[in-house]
């Protein structure tokens, strides 16, 4: 179960005794406990937002002035409240300060990430396979960056991959194949990253074969809704064409 632990500070404390931070975010990133985090900016520099009547309201500084205030954060995953307790008890702020402990809100039903990732490489095998390119390009962020087979030309955005992509269905006739091999993927909160195998079949437009094995590795992007395709590196495996 996933945790955020709200680092707590004092503007009262002494803090030239506590001990670094950073061998503690080592030590959990090592063992996987800690999968994010990052510290945050004084609250002299916070901005606080309120809509009253349509209207927005903007005030410089934090929300409620106080000396204890809120200098970083931390997505611990732990398998109990008692484990996230003990990693935030061991956090050096801990001595000078507070850590607040809070599971994330359930969502009934959420599928985890990595099924959504091999859920999207699916659709785009069936997208692939009716040669539907606007299918195929609802899988990619509009700023995707992907590196073209053929010609390892850099492909900036939807349009200049579209173009890509028309241009090899215009190589080959009738169904394409997109047979995966190997699909391993690795997440880390709202990124993502993919190494696949993929076989590609069709038959070229002089009726030759193609039947190519590709190495493909994918950057993913938690786009609040739904998981898309940011960045994407094709190349063929040695020795597997003619």
């Amino acid at each position: 179960m996933k945790y955020m632990l709200l680092v707590c500070g004092d503007d009262t404390a002494d803090a030239s005794g506590m001990a670094p931070v950073e061998p503690w975010v080592e030590e959990l990133g090592d063992s996987r406990v800690r999968l994010h985090g990052h510290r945050l900016a004084q609250p002299s520099e916070a901005v606080t937002v309120r809509v009253r009547g349509g209207e927005v309201l903007r005030t410089d500084g934090p929300f409620a002035e106080t000396k204890e205030y809120v200098a970083g954060f931390d997505v611990l995953e732990c398998d109990s409240l008692e484990e996230a307790v003990r990693a935030a008890a061991r956090h050096p702020v801990a001595t000078i300060g507070a850590m607040e402990v809070r599971p994330f809100w359930p969502m009934e039903g959420e599928e985890d990430a990595e099924t959504l990732i091999r859920r999207l490489d699916a659709e785009l095998t069936d997208a692939a396979g009716e040669r539907d390119i606007e299918r195929m390009l609802a899988c990619y962020a509009p700023d995707a960056t992907v590196f073209h087979l053929v010609d390892g030309r850099e492909q900036h955005g939807l349009d200049a991959f579209r173009k890509a992509v028309e241009d090899v269905f215009a190589s080959v006739t009738g169904p394409v194949t997109r047979e995966v091999l190997d699909l391993r993927v690795h997440v880390d909160e709202s990124i993502a990253f993919a190494h696949a195998l993929v076989r590609i079949r069709a038959t070229r437009t002089d009726g030759e074969p193609l039947d190519d094995v590709l190495r493909v590795t994918t950057g993913y992007r938690d786009a609040g809704l739904r998981w898309l395709i940011t960045h994407e590196h094709v190349s063929l495996q040695a020795g597997t064409r003619p």
